[in-house]
């Protein structure tokens, strides 16, 4: 799942339980069972539907690839549905549509994904096809070429999208080496060099039971769910799982542009630094002073200025992304390239601005209110209770979280959200702009050091 999205499914779904809708203290999402080979898996029972959804988080995302391999945590993850030695990809297409069921897998930055939906009734077929293309892939050169000319065309065609190329290229000069500087789906330079022989010691270092989470929802006594995952999961061999000593993510010792020429009217700007990791415990000052700074629509202080009181921006947000490394903070403007250097002088008097001016109350009060208590809607559904439920235990939060969290929110107050911006929103920066340079005008201060040559594309 993009990772903005999944930041913002996030704070919707916690959103969810507020004050009014508040469960009793030992309220938990599910019960933690763990199988003696190191499988962590997590049951909620949803009898309202005879539905069960399955989502297997597997620790293997764009953090364990080699360097040199990016892409590779995708490719494997997405080649599960490619063929097994009893299977080819036609004969797995098939039977997902026979049994009506929704199968899918994918990588992520931090752990890739196996989904499964399907009617309780076919439940325990779907299960021996899952287990099949979970234990037995067999990563078919035929298959490889394909999906790795898809995933090339794809990067390709999102050369022609401005706020793509901006991104990339803000997360390339922005990390460096390490991981998160590439793109999930890899990039045109490493996919081809992703061997059979890559994917598989890949799978086999990393799609291990005591290296998962499986999260299971639906229609389902407890004494069931146990004696099904006791039998398709039990089997499963575990094995050491290697830990992949990671690259130090680069500070930046001072301002830095990087300019990309692109005949286009609108400029797309990218504005930002590092920011936290999930873990962290200011990460809840940080959603707050996120959400009024730019995360919070047409409730942000850079869309009231810059969209709604100046006309300057078509679309300005800010967003954060924490993972288990320090993920990127962000402000993204796109606006006319005429505009784009009055629309930037703003976005950076609101970011100094919230570094030194306390919020209000109001505007506390308001970012409060919307983070605990909208859209309780967004829990409604087997797939986005699984998906909460490998979450939090992927991210060590407890399945009590969303119980705690209004009050996580509650207690901040406006000094803690001057404190979390003073202390985390760098002076230093990196900005990307991808436009028709010869028509903007940035009239930056001289300190800004410009970026010659921009990373390559991606």
């Amino acid at each position: 799942m993009n990772r903005k999205i999944s930041i913002l499914l996030i704070i919707v779904v916690f959103c969810l339980v507020g004050p009014g809708i508040a469960a009793p203290a030992e309220q938990v999402l599910g019960k933690r069972y763990q199988l003696p080979n190191g499988l962590v898996w997590l049951f909620s029972e949803q009898p309202d539907l005879p539905l069960v959804t399955m989502e297997l988080l597997i620790k293997a995302g764009v953090l364990q690839e080699p360097p040199g391999k990016a892409g590779l945590a995708n490719l494997t993850a997405a080649l599960l549905l490619g063929g097994t030695h009893s299977r080819s990809a036609t004969q797995i297409a098939e039977e997902i549509d026979f049994l009506g069921a929704r199968l899918g897998a994918g990588g992520g930055q931090d752990y890739a994904v196996l989904r499964l939906t399907v009617l309780k009734k076919n439940l325990s077929a779907a299960l021996k096809l899952f287990q099949d293309i979970l234990f037995n892939p067999v990563f078919a050169p035929a298959e490889i070429a394909r999906k790795v000319e898809r995933f090339k065309g794809q990067l390709k065609s999102e050369q022609d999208e401005p706020g793509v190329v901006a991104a990339r290229a803000f997360c390339r000069a922005l990390y460096g080496s390490h991981p998160y500087g590439y793109p999930v789906i890899g990039t045109e330079a490493d996919l081809p060099t992703i061997t059979q022989a890559d994917l598989v010691n890949f799978h086999r270092q990393y799609y291990r039971p005591n290296n998962a989470i499986l999260a299971v929802v639906g229609d389902l006594r407890p004494v069931e769910a146990q004696q099904l995952i006791e039998k398709f999961f039990g089997t499963w061999a575990s094995a050491p799982v290697p830990e992949r000593e990671l690259p130090v993510i680069p500070r930046l010792k001072q301002n830095q542009v990087l300019r990309i020429d692109k005949d286009i009217t609108q400029a797309h700007i990218v504005l930002g630094q590092v920011g936290i990791k999930r873990r962290n415990p200011d990460f809840y000052g940080f959603l707050v002073m996120n959400y009024i700074l730019g995360g919070g629509g047409f409730a942000s202080r850079l869309m009231d200025n810059i969209r709604d009181n100046r006309g300057l921006a078509y679309s300005v947000a800010s967003s954060f992304n924490p993972g288990v490394a320090a993920g990127p903070f962000e402000i993204t403007l796109e606006t006319k390239n005429a505009t784009a250097g009055v629309a930037l002088r703003e976005a950076l008097k609101e970011q100094q601005r919230i570094r030194t001016e306390l919020v209000t109350d109001k505007e506390l009060s308001e970012a409060k209110s919307y983070l605990i208590g909208s859209l309780p809607r967004k829990m409604d559904s087997n797939a986005k209770r699984a998906w909460l439920l490998g979450y939090v235990e992927f991210y060590g939060l407890g399945l009590d979280y969303p119980w705690r969290y209004p009050d996580l929110i509650n207690r901040l107050t406006r000094k803690e959200i001057q404190t979390v911006a003073q202390k985390y929103l760098s002076p230093q920066q990196l900005l990307v702009v991808v436009g028709k340079q010869e028509k903007i005008e940035l009239a930056l201060p001289k300190d800004w050091m410009e970026i010659k040559k921009p990373p390559k594309a991606e």
